[in-house]
């Protein structure tokens, strides 16, 4: 079936959107991909919400959520459109969206994750069936809720020799690996960009370091990094999930801004090395989505962190910005057709599970 994936990352630079054909299992064809970026407005909006729902103990209605809630509906309503518009088809044609919302806070610990945006409302204003809430299922029955993609990245990656990694570098990292039956290990690593970005932004004023332009022309500072590194979080056994903001530049304060931003590199490249003592079999490969595929110089650590050849998923046909969004509308069908979406060995729940909210947009 045709089916649409959305997704707004923690980064907040803008939401996916991605057309799929597939059975929710096997069978994937993508049909058009579609970004669009936040204005600062929105943007700025956004990260209120999110800053203010990290002080919260629980989630619970506050104005500035609830408006950034409506916000995040209007512009993925908006990109569906636009979606369909570049497909050349109409909404009548689509099976189902999986839309996940906009994370702001992500506290599987505390027993919950919280992402924002109503799914009846966005069924309603699009006319298709809406799946939402993929997470809180999961978190419900003692799972991470995180990370979604492993059973999508297994999907892709039939025919492939295996053990293979698949690491997405998004504003938080994680890897899934993919064992030679097929068993499913994944995990957040560490922060990818997310740091970078702050730095960025803190130290330039700029939102990303592009190519790692910045941070090549800079030094790691040794002492800042094992400090950063000197976390008990990474020694834990997965599964094991992150906020973005669990990890701030904080350490890196006082260092030059080149400085900063390679000290910064370095330790997402050092988390990833970390990771893959975690796994039961040496990956033979590790393919590269997201964002930080684009970034040179944060590959190059990780090669030299990890002895392996970081490869970006584009060389094997899969667009790897357009992934996640993929992976929603491909979890969206698994949750038509009650087929699981987590697994004991990617967020920890007790047994395979489905996930997802149904919403059926209201009749007239």
């Amino acid at each position: 079936m045709l089916a649409i994936g959305l997704m707004s990352g923690t980064s907040l630079d803008g939401v996916d959107a991605a057309l799929v054909e597939t059975d929710g299992e096997a069978q994937v064809r993508p049909v058009a991909f579609r970004s669009e970026a936040y204005s600062d407005v929105a943007r700025a909006e956004l990260a209120e919400a999110t800053a203010l729902a990290l002080t919260f103990d629980r989630p619970r209605a506050s104005p500035p959520i609830v408006a950034a809630g409506e916000l995040i509906v209007r512009t993925h309503a908006m990109v569906v459109q636009k979606l369909l518009r570049d497909a050349g088809i109409g909404a009548d044609a689509v099976e189902v969206i999986g839309f996940h919302g906009q994370t702001v806070a992500h506290r599987p610990d505390r027993g919950w994750t919280w992402q924002i945006g109503d799914g009846q409302a966005l069924a309603d204003a699009t006319g298709i069936v809406t799946v939402s809430d993929f997470r809180s299922a999961d978190v419900a029955v003692g799972g991470q809720g995180a990370p979604l993609m492993p059973v999508y990245h297994a999907a892709l990656a039939t025919g492939l020799d295996k053990p293979l990694a698949v690491l997405n570098l998004g504003g938080v990292a994680n890897i899934t690996w993919i064992g030679r039956d097929g068993a499913l290990v994944a995990f957040d690593t560490g922060p990818a960009n997310g740091l970078i970005d702050s730095w960025m932004e803190a130290e330039s004023g700029q939102r990303f370091d592009a190519d790692g332009a910045l941070a090549a022309s800079g030094r790691v500072e040794p002492t800042v990094l094992d400090t950063m590194m000197d976390n008990g979080w990474f020694d834990l056994a997965p599964p094991k999930s992150l906020d973005r903001n669990d990890f701030t530049i904080q350490p890196a304060r006082g260092l030059s801004a080149a400085d900063g931003a390679a000290t910064l590199t370095a330790f997402t490249a050092q988390t990833v090395a970390r990771a893959l003592d975690h796994l039961p079999e040496r990956p033979r490969r590790l393919l590269v989505a997201g964002g930080g595929r684009h970034n040179a110089t944060m590959l190059r650590m990780i090669a030299e962190a990890t002895g392996l050849t970081p490869e970006p998923t584009d060389r094997l046909g899969w667009n790897g910005d357009a992934l996640e969004a993929e992976g929603f509308a491909y979890m969206a069908v698994r949750r038509l057709n009650e087929r699981p979406i987590s697994f004991p060995g990617t967020t920890g729940v007790p047994e395979a599970m489905t996930g997802g909210v149904i919403h059926r947009p209201a009749a007239g």
